[in-house]
């Protein structure tokens, strides 16, 4: 653990198996993540809920139910009776003090963003971006009752849609227009350093950053990724695949480790 400007940071001990153990040793306020973090806390907790007697089973399946209900209805996170009583013994996993998660890197399912928002009671943000426009690039915000999308763009930056006509994504389509999603502003680099034909594969000329990532726009202004446009490969019969599709699913098997 170090401390910057009063603000201690903790760090795990290296051990992806022991990060329950470094949380409650740590007992963290806020919890950034991936994905993968992410669904293997799901399982964990999935887990133990298997193991509960019936009438502890039936009371902590009713709990996440009605809190999955209020959350889809209003965004509410927190239910007194439920968080005291079924849900503390949720957030110790954690250290008990989780008040922030944050999430980013690749795709996470809206089950588990769900499921874990009710559980640890505290909002998870889904963070979207690159290296090359500074990370984060796109935020959802905390209490959105809607999940699987990534939020709209953040004040530093500009977004568009390039058209891929075949892929038939367009800036036209309805209900909702879709396309490579393009960056433009302050935390957008420059260029790669002495690399000027990669360079100018990322870059437009009037300075867009091409993403490689499909996205679409919803009418209040949010951004939900549905495919990618780079490192595509196109089938014998013309169809295109994401291989990141397929590695997203076989990294949820039991036998991925």
């Amino acid at each position: 653990m170090c401390i910057i400007n009063g603000v201690k940071i903790g760090y795990f001990s290296g051990d992806v198996l022991k990060i329950a153990d470094d949380c409650v040793a740590l007992k963290p306020t806020m919890f950034p993540g991936v994905p993968r973090i992410y669904n293997r806390i799901y399982d964990i907790i999935r887990g133990k809920l298997a193991e509960l007697n019936p009438v502890r089973s039936y009371v902590a399946h009713k709990a996440i139910r009605d809190k999955l209900y209020y959350l889809e209805q209003n965004g509410t996170l927190d239910y007194y009776m439920y968080d005291k009583v079924v849900f503390r013994k949720f957030k110790a996993f954690l250290g008990g003090n989780i008040r922030l998660m944050l999430t980013g890197a690749s795709p996470i399912s809206e089950e588990v963003i769900n499921f874990l928002k009710v559980c640890f009671c505290c909002p998870i943000i889904e963070g979207y971006g690159q290296t090359e426009s500074a990370a984060a690039s796109c935020a959802t915000q905390p209490y959105d009752p809607v999940a699987g999308h990534v939020g709209g763009p953040l004040a530093c930056l500009k977004i568009r849609l390039r058209d891929l006509p075949e892929m038939n994504y367009t800036s036209t389509d309805k209900p909702y227009p879709r396309g490579e999603i393009c960056f433009k502003g302050p935390s957008v680099f420059s260029g790669y350093f002495k690399n000027e034909e990669k360079t100018k594969e990322a870059l437009s000329e009037d300075g867009w950053l091409y993403s490689g990532d499909v996205g679409l726009v919803r009418p209040n202004g949010s951004i939900k990724i549905v495919d990618r446009a780079k490192n595509i490969f196109k089938l014998s019969q013309g169809e295109y695949i994401a291989p990141e599709k397929l590695e997203n699913v076989y990294i949820q098997s039991i036998y991925a480790e």
